[in-house]
């Protein structure tokens, strides 16, 4: 699905596959060269980069929206923190990661309004780890009152299919 586009507006993007932020500035042309769960993946001056799908409006495409209400405590909503995870996809297969089984836990400190994250990867070896892992930050930090948030890759225990939802593993084909 190659498509040129012009950047509308600078626009914050993630270097593939070391998650890296960076910009892509205003009135630049890029590649869209995938569209996969909300994201974008394109090419821009020889550089693959991902785009997450609430900037898709910076290179003419309809975003996605992520809107939380902030409830006026001042304090972070867990059930916000999932909403923001359950909005993640792995990139190569369009399913969550909280329905792939791959957020082990979500522990947020009241006082610093931090969020730890365990996750795990569908395969320790799997390169786009840094990616998930940036995709993960990059939208927690959308929810109210969170300053900061850090994500672990942990591989104990190991994923395994039967950590996905019955859904997921519908949606995958998984069952028989």
């Amino acid at each position: 699905m190659q498509k040129m586009v012009v950047t509308q507006r600078e626009c914050p993007a993630r270097r593939v596959p070391s998650g890296d932020p960076t910009t892509i500035p205003e009135g630049q042309f890029i590649t869209i060269n995938q569209t996969l769960g909300g994201n974008y993946t394109v090419t821009f001056q020889g550089n693959m980069l991902r785009i997450d799908g609430t900037d898709a409006d910076a290179i003419g495409q309809e975003p996605e929206v992520l809107s939380f209400n902030d409830d006026g405590s001042g304090q972070v909503v867990e059930d916000q923190v999932w909403k923001a995870l359950d909005s993640v996809y792995d990139p190569e297969i369009p399913i969550s990661l909280v329905s792939l089984g791959l957020i082990y836990s979500v522990a947020i400190d009241a006082d610093s309004k931090r969020v730890d994250i365990n996750m795990t990867l569908t395969a320790p070896g799997c390169g786009m780890g840094p990616v998930l892992v940036s995709d993960v930050k990059y939208r927690v930090a959308k929810v109210p009152n969170v300053t900061d948030v850090h994500v672990e890759l942990v591989f104990d225990p190991p994923w395994s299919r039967d950590m996905m939802s019955e859904e997921a593993q519908l949606e995958a084909g998984l069952f028989f």
